[in-house]
């Protein structure tokens, strides 16, 4: 009778431990083998738990518990963000090892503030000089049929924000058709129309006005008053006197502007020119479309950083903004 006990305690232990692993080995090794390829983005500050369940979301695995577990006993790969082509039913070794090699599928991440010049670059790197050149000949081309652009010459500003899959194939027409895709959406979601006109401006100039925005407000808390700043000063016909457009001219994104450069002559630079710059300077978030659509009503006429947290102190008169140069000088800014 002992010896029964005995047997039927050693089934069921062996139960206990195979059908756990016999499970996860089907996990790991599924039945199916490879299907169709997915593309799988990683973003910046993803956890592998995160890019786990990402995994299983897209049929490549059928577990994040099982890929967790073989993650334990196998090590954490070191996976860079980007797109990934893997496929369904794909085994755990064959993904770590796709994983560890790094982004295999192209993709634009068109954040707020970027420049189609920054794009430009961005694609040579992954794609290559020929797709980048397709790329200009494809906002080009997009830009002279937008309903936006008075003058068709530029596409800046009238992409829309967003992280851009380029599957293998892919050409720079069909990615610039979705950027422009995106950018109509965002622009109905906002309640901007071509034939839109506020505060005197067209859409076209308050697209310009948001970029500008984006830039100075940089933070969506700042934003409502930037751009009530920017109205205030055109009103006056006052030069919008904004760094970011004249770094915008050069080619650069942030940093000190010298007193050389407030005397670059070009139309964006808006210390020596009165009015809106020739075109957007940048991506156009929601927010920045939102506050230049709506800002809120005041008198300010100058704003600027105080802390090095990105708080904004907004100012009437030049001797109240003066003040709050010298509390930002303080704070080290």
């Amino acid at each position: 009778m002992l010896f029964r006990w005995w047997r039927w305690i050693v089934a069921v232990a062996l139960a206990a431990f195979l059908l756990p692993l016999g499970w996860f080995l089907l996990q790991a090794y599924p039945l199916s083998g490879p299907g169709k390829a997915v593309i799988v983005l990683v973003r910046p500050g993803d956890s592998l738990r995160t890019i786990a369940v990402r995994l299983q979301r897209a049929g490549v695995i059928a577990s994040a518990f099982a890929f967790d577990i073989d993650t334990l006993v196998e090590g954490s790969p070191i996976v860079l963000p980007g797109g990934y082509s893997l496929r369904e039913g794909s085994t755990f070794s064959q993904i770590r090892a796709q994983l560890s090699a790094g982004p295999n599928v192209a993709t634009l991440d068109a954040v707020p503030g970027l420049t189609l010049a920054e794009m430009r670059t961005d694609l040579q790197r992954q794609l290559g000089t020929s797709f980048a050149e397709q790329f200009s000949l494809a906002l080009s081309a997009r830009a002279a049929t937008s309903p936006y652009h008075p003058h068709g010459g530029s596409l800046e500003g009238l992409v829309g924000p967003g992280e851009y899959v380029i599957p293998p194939g892919e050409s720079a027409v069909q990615l610039v058709n979705q950027m422009s895709q995106s950018f109509a959406a965002e622009a109905s979601a906002a309640g901007l129309s071509p034939a839109t006109r506020r505060f005197g401006l067209s859409a076209y100039q308050l697209l310009i006005g948001a970029s500008i925005v984006v830039k100075e407000g940089y933070y969506p808390v700042n934003m409502p008053k930037v751009a009530r700043v920017i109205l205030n000063r055109l009103v006056r016909h006052d030069a919008l006197q904004m760094d970011s457009t004249v770094l915008y001219a050069l080619g650069r994104d942030g940093g000190t502007v010298t007193p050389a450069m407030l005397q670059t002559n070009t139309p964006y630079n808006t210390y020596l020119y009165a009015g809106l710059t020739p075109t957007p300077i940048c991506v156009v978030s929601p927010d920045a479309l939102q506050a230049m659509l709506n800002p809120p009503p005041g008198p300010w006429q100058y704003f600027v950083v105080v802390d090095k947290q990105g708080t904004m102190a907004f100012a009437t008169t030049f001797a109240q903004q003066l003040a709050n140069e010298a509390r930002a000088k303080a704070n080290g800014v």
